[in-house]
């Protein structure tokens, strides 16, 4: 639907340019990113920026405006000579089909191959709600592992693993603020209710200036702004959860809010139980999160958002273990004039964990907390409609507490307290955006990070260097607060370009160098809640990546299709890893548990979309490696990373029998992932341990593959105010039993359960190999709702 109404943005005559506004039909929200041309020229369109506002150069009339945003529906206005002076205020209506999203969602790439974007996903939260989910539970980052380059850790886990970086590399937000553990039940879920969020916004490539410290990837997830007209609410009833979100006007129109909350029920079954090892349990997690978006004048938009989520299971009087989310963001969006706006974002960011372990002897309570706290602010300028400069500055504080380590009465286990993490970090950008001609388009960048860790600490002094085995603690220096304890700065240079060979067909090229001065030292690699990470510091040396990418990219029969290729190279310098058997939990000294050295990997990426028609879809593909050469770690020779997995492929197909009816596919195929296997075994206090070799990471396990479908019946809708659906999915249709993890042991008389305690004499003794798997077929229903 088009209103022609209240001339916000009006034609300029002057300069022959047809100025606009696009906005949400239900909400009124101004959309960000829609895209806007002429019939007559697809492919000179524009986008409208962060206001909702487009220019447009106006063509020979008549002519027919075409408007377009991901989720809504295709907007056409037949424009005359005779209406250029009333103005233009655009309204789209959301599409009530998965369909018509997907289909919006393949014609903004067609601009994406006009703009310098490469490595970026712009992905609607209707698309990832529509995909199959575990235990019907809608899952953001498990749909962001089905792009190309986006691999994961092994089965049921959401940490993103982006062109042969770790989980730790990647920049994870909302709206602003950085999530340090973006997960719910040890990695099944993440922790963004889908209902709350706006958009979610990829960067693998080419990452813009304005962000920085992390070495792979920026996922910036927004969450939505309240409606101002009426009060409006959606839902859902999964297996093991439930969901609401609320939103609506606060206080007039130029305020609204949302509040969404979300709680998951295991545990409650799990009293109903008679056995009481099993009712004694707890297994849960929750989480809460609103914001308040406030407009005092029209140029002037201010939002406070605040998320906090728990997660916590105990098994019986055995141990429990949970951990925190608590982030909070300011946002102040300022609107100098048509080509100046200011950006400011204030936030706070907390993420806290503990184990308990209940035992008389061996009982302790283990707990630490990570913070950090920042400021950013930028100017965008554009002096013309071929230039867009953006300049500012990010200052941030870190502060990781002491790992507390307390032991209960008459515990034999030595209570452990380690030393404060305090650091701060100021960065300053600038970069800008140029046509130089109607086919060469340039951004360039730099960003200039300064570090310093301070104290309240200390410093160990070693005999020599930490990393040796034997080196021995010959003094320590203490560090009073804010004073300086070691000093780092880097210089991060970005340069991307486009170059349009034909209007349908671009080729893209970028390279960026990225710091990063906080790592993850664990023993595992699918990113764990318990993950040890620690600052750069004076043994341990901030990582370096330099990335160069390229790529192709094609849309085929005005969009029908879509084609791209990209490839790229990075390599890391000072990135961290564990020795063999390292203890990175219970010690002050991480210094003396870690090895740095370099890395490198390499990878291509194919992307095959359809956009229209009831079938649509995509498939990508990817072939990537990914090493590392540390000193001490597998002779000092290359090894592979656990997530290195060269081939990986996802088919993403989506089928609309009707608007009532839509079912969904997906398929995943990945190379199994690195490990090590025993090849050996020997006695230790009467004891079979298992034997390594040196070299690390020269096994695998086998290939991974997993069908997933589902389908979405919605209810008559009858113009009512209440709209509800039904989603049934299977997760791994096929039942396929991929490993969780492998167990080395003795088979004692033929029984891999068999217990020295129950006094059978044995027999029989033969090496063995216990398989572990979590899921095979495995069904799920839910009922979401909306008013």
């Amino acid at each position: 639907m088009t209103a022609l109404g209240c001339p916000q943005l009006a034609i300029g005559q002057a300069t022959n340019v047809l100025k606009g506004v696009v906005m949400d039909e239900e909400s009124n929200e101004t959309l960000v990113g829609a895209t806007v041309y002429w019939q007559s020229s697809p492919t000179q369109g524009v986008t409208s920026d962060e206001e909702g506002g487009f220019e447009l150069p106006v063509v020979t009339l008549p002519d027919t405006l075409v408007v377009m945003y991901l989720g809504y529906g295709k907007e056409k206005m037949p424009l005359g000579q005779d209406r250029l002076d009333e103005g233009l205020t655009v309204t789209l209506k959301p599409t009530a089909a998965g369909l018509e999203e997907v289909v919006v969602e393949g014609q903004l790439e067609e601009v994406i191959t006009q703009s310098v974007d490469i490595g970026r996903n712009v992905v609607p939260i209707a698309t990832l709600k529509s995909i199959p989910s575990l235990f019907g539970e809608v899952d953001v980052l498990r749909g962001l592992q089905l792009l190309p380059g986006i691999q994961t850790a092994g089965e049921g886990t959401t940490g993103l693993f982006v062109r042969g970086g770790s989980s730790d590399q990647n920049l994870i937000q909302l709206d602003g603020a950085p999530v340090y553990n973006p997960s719910h039940f040890f990695g099944f879920f993440s922790v963004f209710n889908p209902d709350a969020l706006d958009e979610v916004d990829l960067y693998k490539g080419n990452i813009p200036a304005t962000y920085g410290g992390r070495l792979s990837s920026v996922v910036e997830i927004s969450m939505k702004e309240g409606r101002t007209d009426r009060i409006h609410g959606a839902g859902g009833i999964g297996n093991i959860s439930s969901k609401i979100t609320v939103d609506g006007p606060l206080f007039s129109e130029k305020s609204s809010f949302v509040v969404t909350g979300r709680r998951t029920y295991a545990d409650l079954f799990l009293k109903l139980s008679n056995n009481e090892e099993i009712n004694s349990n707890q297994l849960y997690f929750y989480d809460l999160g609103a914001k308040m978006t406030f407009r005092p004048s029209a140029r002037d938009k201010v939002s406070i958002s605040s998320y906090y989520g728990r997660d916590y299971l105990q098994a019986g009087d055995m141990f429990g273990f949970g951990w925190k989310n608590w982030v909070n963001s300011i946002l102040w969006n300022k609107t100098f004039s048509e080509r100046t706006f200011l950006d400011v974002n204030g936030y706070y960011s907390q993420y806290d964990y503990q184990i308990d372990v209940m035992d008389e002897d061996n009982g302790f309570s283990w707990s630490n907390l990570i913070s950090e706290g920042g400021l950013r602010w930028f100017f965008t300028l554009t002096p013309s409609e071929r230039a867009v400069f953006e300049v500012g500055a990010h200052s941030r504080y870190y502060h990781f507490s002491p790992v507390d380590m307390t032991t209960n009465p008459g515990s034999q286990i030595t209570p452990i307290t380690t030393q404060p993490g305090n650091a701060v970090q100021q960065d300053f950008f600038i970069s800008g955006e140029l046509d130089i001609s109607s086919k060469l388009k340039v951004e360039g960048g730099l960003r200039w990070s300064i570090y310093a860790q301070i104290g309240k600490g200390a410093e160990y002094i070693y005999d020599e260097s930490p990393a040796q085995d034997n080196a021995a603690i010959i003094d320590t220096v203490q560090y009073s607060r804010f004073r300086p304890m070691a000093f780092y700065q880097g210089k991060e240079p970005r340069i991307a370009l486009r170059y349009k060979i034909t209007d349908n067909l671009s080729f893209k090229s970028a390279y960026n160098r990225n710091f990063q001065y906080q790592q993850v030292a664990s023993n595992s690699s699918a990113g764990l809640p318990i993950d040890r990470w620690t600052l750069a510091s004076e043994y341990i040396q901030p990582i370096m990546s330099d990335q160069f990418s390229a790529g192709m990219y094609n849309d085929i029969n005005d969009g029908k299709w879509e084609v791209s290729v990209e490839g790229y190279y990075k390599t890391y310098d000072h990135i961290i890893d564990v020795k063999q058997g390292a203890d990175v939990l219970f010690t002050d000294h991480l210094e003396t548990e870690v090895l740095d050295g370099r890395g490198w990997s390499y990878g291509t990426e194919l992307l095959l979309k359809k956009n229209t028609g009831k079938t649509t879809g995509w498939l990508g593909y990817t072939y990537s490696r990914t090493y590392r050469q540390i000193e001490g770690i597998s002779e000092g020779k290359a090894y592979n990373p656990r997530y290195d997995r060269p081939h990986d492929i996802s088919l993403v197909l989506q089928h609309a029998f009707s608007e009532r009816l839509t079912a969904n596919m997906t398929f995943v195929y990945s190379t199994g992932q690195a490990v090590s296997f025993p090849v050996g075994t020997y006695s230790m206090d009467n004891q079979e341990m298992p034997l390594y070799d040196t070299r690390r990471n020269e096994d695998r396990f086998p290939d991974y593959h997993r069908m997933d479908v589902a389908v979405t019946w919605k209810n008559k809708d009858k113009e009512k105010k209440w709209r509800g659906s039904w989603n049934f999915s299977v997760y791994n249709v096929y039942g396929r039993k991929n490993p969780y993890s492998y167990q080395f042991k003795d088979i004692v008389n033929n029984d891999i359960h068999y217990e020295s305690a129950s006094g059978e004499p044995v027999y029989s003794r033969r090496p063995g190999v216990v398989m572990t798997y979590l899921f095979t077929f495995l069904p799920s229903i839910s009922y979401n709702f909306e008013f």
